[in-house]
């Protein structure tokens, strides 16, 4: 049975109480804390920097999985490794020279790894695959909280999982986007390990007995 993993987007959280937020939310069951980072160019939101993920560090001791939705990337990699992340992931269009922003990530010792949107094609792995440590499947076009999943992401999750079992690397797959109770355990049967939810988890009063029902639904595969 695959390693799953759940990890609450702090976007959904309440940003007065962040600290206290992150800490609740690992106490209950998180695995990781999702961390997106939007610039208002790549994408048509802004929201957080490398302060609030230096800030949230000392809350938590599981990884801080960053996500760059912004253009271009190479510039802010090495501010988040410093803050204390431990996995940036970003967009293929982000980069002029995919192959380095990977290295890049590596050089400043975090697990590295590319997202696909709905309609960004999975080519973009085919020469670096040695230099992934996860893959993020977008089920939501990037850039807003809260919306709903895209069904067609579960073939490009089946087609991410074929990718990777064909390498024989140890590469972890991650889905956002609208990922609830009644929809974790799609993703996961098309191959998905790791899962990322906003409101889902944040938008309700009891963090404990979503994770746990979340975690029971991945138990019934």
């Amino acid at each position: 049975m695959p390693t799953y993993r759940i990890a609450p987007s702090i976007l959904s959280a309440d940003f007065a109480r962040l600290g206290e937020e992150v800490r609740n939310v690992v106490r209950d069951g998180a695995d990781m804390i999702h961390f997106d980072v939007m610039d208002n160019h790549y994408v048509p939101n802004l929201t957080i920097g490398p302060l609030v993920c230096e800030a949230i560090r000392p809350h938590v001791q599981v990884p801080i999985d960053v996500h760059l939705m912004v253009k271009p990337v190479d510039r802010i990699i090495p501010d988040f490794a410093k803050a204390g992340a431990n996995i940036i992931t970003f967009h293929p269009e982000g980069s002029e020279h995919i192959d380095r922003s990977l290295q890049l990530i590596r050089d400043h010792g975090c697990k590295a790894g590319l997202v696909f949107n709905p309609a960004t094609s999975l080519d973009y792995l085919t020469h670096v695959m040695d230099k992934i440590d996860i893959i993020l499947i977008m089920s939501v076009n990037p850039g807003f909280g809260g919306q709903s999943f895209i069904p067609e992401a579960l073939k490009k999750i089946a087609e991410a999982r074929r990718r990777i079992d064909e390498s024989g690397r140890d590469i972890m797959l991650e889905v956002d986007g609208g990922i609830k109770i009644d929809n974790i355990a799609a993703a996961a049967k098309a191959g998905a390990d790791t899962f990322v939810a906003g409101s889902a988890i944040f938008g309700k009063p009891d963090y404990k007995a979503v994770i746990n029902d979340m975690r029971a639904q991945l138990a019934n595969i």
